[in-house]
């Protein structure tokens, strides 16, 4: 393995390598092809070249597919579980036929139920990671976290996360059973945890933030510079950052840092990376190309200045307005 850059996550005990791997493109999504078509071979080949390359944090979860990403995940990791490091998530209920219930569901009976689902999915007797996906507001957080504590006692799990959540569910939730780590969208582009103080809460309580789609959702790679580079069944064509004006403002803003990527010889989606992880966080770019994981993973070489960092927050400074990360119903599941 190579000797890529390894980070605290919290400060529980876990270690992870700087950056983490999206796996949930390497299935169908929810319910939809979320980036496009899979490919099963390909995805199992990124997930064993980012292992040689030190990349042995896998991020998925029960909702992708779903189940179908951890049974690849379990493919993938087979003979080798020992050398990975898995995070996965419960919360959107899934029912005894393997379908959306519909609901989101943080109950202590449920927390029991989709952990077993996922130890026997991913072909494991333990999860390194394990989150709530989103929140219940119907269940106190206190419940699911009690029912999480008792899996890390029960040796199933070994440590425990939220997903965008804000700072009164972490604090309440920190208290019932150390966070180790919070999962939010969080890049040079989408920058609302900071906004709210949410940063700020996990640094008091030594709580990593692992961020998810650190590249703008494909927008910092700097390929997307109109509507059309979309295929028709891409989720993103909903989001309000891809949409009318925003869209072409965010080209904008993208082309201007893709300017300070070719000075330094990287691509624009490295920078966007190395910026993340200049910050003291760790992105899970997702991919399921080979292609993406080595130079996803070639980001955790590059070192920012002060300075750098500087000229990157001037060219979108934070409030900017670059359109909301889901439409109305998917923020309705995000707890601020």
């Amino acid at each position: 393995m190579s000797n890529i850059k390894k980070v605290n996550l919290g400060s529980q005990g876990l270690i992870v390598p700087a950056i983490g791997l999206g796996c949930m493109g390497m299935t169908v999504g929810f319910g939809t092809n979320i980036y496009g078509q899979a490919d099963e071979r390909e995805a199992i080949a990124t997930i064993h070249r980012s292992l040689e390359l030190g990349g042995n944090f896998l991020d998925t979860a029960e909702a992708y597919g779903p189940l179908l990403n951890e049974r690849l995940i379990a493919k993938a990791i087979s003979g080798n579980r020992d050398k990975y490091i898995i995070a996965t998530k419960f919360g959107f209920e899934i029912g005894d036929n393997e379908q959306y219930a519909g609901a989101l569901n943080g109950s202590k009976s449920y927390v029991k139920k989709a952990a077993e689902r996922s130890l026997k999915n991913l072909g494991t007797d333990y999860i390194d990671l394990y989150y709530l996906h989103r929140l219940d507001t119907n269940t106190p957080i206190e419940e699911t976290v009690e029912a999480m504590s008792e899996l890390v006692k029960e040796g199933k799990v070994k440590y425990i996360g939220l997903s965008e959540v804000g700072s009164e569910t972490i604090k309440k939730a920190h208290k019932i059973h150390p966070i180790t780590a919070v999962q939010s969208e969080y890049s040079l582009f989408e920058r609302q945890i900071e906004e709210l103080g949410i940063l700020n809460t996990l640094k008091e309580l030594g709580i990593g933030l692992v961020a998810y789609s650190p590249i703008g959702r494909g927008f910092l790679s700097g390929e997307i510079q109109k509507q059309e580079d979309f295929a028709d069944d891409d989720f993103r064509k909903h989001l309000p950052k891809y949409q009318g004006e925003q869209f072409f403002k965010n080209v904008e803003l993208v082309n201007e840092i893709k300017k300070v990527a070719s000075e330094k010889n990287i691509t624009t989606a490295q920078l966007a990376l190395a910026w993340i992880i200049a910050k003291g966080h760790t992105p899970i770019p997702g991919t399921k190309r080979v292609k993406y994981v080595e130079e996803n993973i070639a980001s955790t070489y590059v070192s920012l200045t002060e300075e750098d960092l500087n000229r990157l927050e001037s060219i979108i400074p934070l409030g900017t307005e670059t359109g909301a990360r889901y439409d109305e119903a998917g923020m309705k599941g995000v707890n601020l």
